[in-house]
């Protein structure tokens, strides 16, 4: 008598880049220039010349939004000194940024509220409040975008999440990658900021509540799942969670939201 065995196959469910994205410009907006937003801003040159070097035929053309200004305690973990103190933060990074790489990248010095009408196609959200993210998910940028990145953290974890909000742009998707906020709308509701004992990027509570390099750290691996969508074209995950603590990483994989066409 024989045995057959059988093996269950998982079949990887993978996200396939809009193609539009790799024959023109590619406008991102960085909501937010604290510690997570600052290391997203420096890191993107490297992600634009990648993608030229790899015949992308503009690579990218970044906007920086924050109202906020420079403040002493800023200097300890993000990247200013005590000469960019009272200077808006946008202001200082994007003219650094610019006068090093010789782009012409914009700084908004505001905060996004619902009026925000720029169009994006990649709004990176890099704020600490839920309030913050609620008014970013009703601003008209959010209504128009092909992808938001949303990146938070508490002391020493946190997450990335790349999402396709539904809008007028991606309502035409086959299969949608869901947001944040589809996947966790309490990250949305402000009523609850005030349960939050999360130390805000400016706070100088930060120095001793939040762990060194956990912004630098999600930052730089959401960057690379974008260089990897860039470069191969398709992602098999769309975020992760990490813990700095227990050094783990674990990928979000793709669960659409959208429904597959027969």
């Amino acid at each position: 008598m024989t045995t057959q065995t059988t093996s269950k196959t998982t079949e990887t469910i993978e996200h396939h880049i809009p193609s539009s994205l790799l024959t023109r410009k590619v406008r991102v907006t960085i909501v937010g220039c604290g510690g997570t937003g600052s290391a997203i801003a420096c890191g993107l040159p490297y992600l634009h010349q990648s993608m030229m070097a790899l015949g992308h035929p503009y690579g990218l053309d970044v906007t920086l939004v924050d109202g906020d200004v420079v403040s002493h305690t800023n200097c300890v973990r993000q990247p200013f000194s005590v000469s960019d103190i009272g200077l808006h933060k946008v202001i200082v990074l994007t003219n650094r940024i610019n006068l090093f790489w010789g782009f012409n990248w914009k700084a908004v010095p505001h905060f996004l509220d619902e009026t925000w009408r720029e169009e994006t196609d990649i709004l990176i959200g890099c704020v600490d409040t839920r309030a913050a993210r609620n008014k970013m998910t009703r601003s008209l940028a959010y209504g128009h975008c092909s992808y938001a990145l949303d990146i938070g953290n508490n002391y020493d974890s946190g997450q990335f999440i790349l999402g396709q909000p539904k809008n007028s742009r991606n309502n035409k998707c086959r299969l949608r990658l869901p947001t944040v906020a589809e996947l966790f709308p309490e990250i949305i509701d402000p009523t609850l900021d005030e349960k939050d004992d999360l130390p805000s990027c400016s706070d100088i509570q930060a120095l001793t509540k939040q762990a060194a390099f956990i912004n630098q750290t999600l930052a730089f691996q959401a960057l690379a799942m974008l260089a990897k969508l860039f470069r191969e074209g398709r992602l098999s995950h769309h975020g992760c969670f990490l813990n700095l603590s227990q050094g783990r990483m674990v990928p979000i994989p793709i669960k659409y939201a959208g429904k597959k066409r027969s």
